[in-house]
């Protein structure tokens, strides 16, 4: 459970039914926001519809402000916390493909998925893709292997990488998210005014 329950509140068999109450209100979360419409994801990269933008960096910020004050009050110890290794040439490869399943069909992974639970083709067809390429690299991954693996860089975070504190980092990423909310609703009203 999360680390503002204790062990013994919650009976651990209760896990996988909190994990799925937790999917549905996310799921239901995602389909009332539009999230579903690949229209409104794909938005982002053509300069109509910058919620995506929005909703990421808004996700972003207030969990990793939520972590630190919640670490500054002991509750928990970001130190402990798992940090996924960085392997650069998986990573660089892995959104390379990302980003262009995300431009040309208009879902990411998760929104696909919330398509998919209303019936949308277009997001089944993207589906079935991702089990496609799955499967392909799983068959494949000796073959795979050294890129995925490629330039190990250990566990590290953006803080870890530029070398400066935590809070100055926290800061600095408030201050890019704030310019890009200001800098994406201009051109939001200037392509309305174009196209309008």
């Amino acid at each position: 459970m999360g680390p503002l329950i204790p062990n013994g509140v919650i009976p651990y068999e209760w896990n996988n039914i909190i994990a799925i109450i937790i999917g549905i209100v996310f799921g239901f979360v995602l389909e009332a926001s539009g999230f579903s419409s690949s229209r409104k994801l794909a938005g982002v990269f053509y300069g109509y519809d910058f919620a995506v933008l929005k909703v990421f960096f808004t996700a972003a910020l207030v969990s990793l402000i939520g972590i630190l004050y919640m670490d500054y009050l002991g509750y928990i110890n970001m130190e402990q916390l798992y940090v996924h290794p960085t392997y650069l040439w998986g990573a660089i490869i892995g959104g390379v493909i990302m980003g262009v399943g995300f431009v040309s069909a208009g879902f990411c992974p998760g929104t696909s998925l919330c398509a998919v639970a209303i019936g949308k083709i277009d997001a089944i067809v993207y589906v079935i893709g991702i089990m496609v390429g799955i499967f392909i690299f799983s068959e494949l991954y000796t073959v795979f292997q050294p890129l995925y693996e490629g330039y190990f860089y250990g566990n590290i975070t953006l803080m870890d990488s530029f070398g400066i504190n935590r809070y100055w980092f926290v800061f600095v990423f408030t201050i890019i998210a704030i310019l890009a909310f200001v800098i994406s609703d201009l051109i939001r009203k200037r392509r309305k005014k174009i196209f309008y």
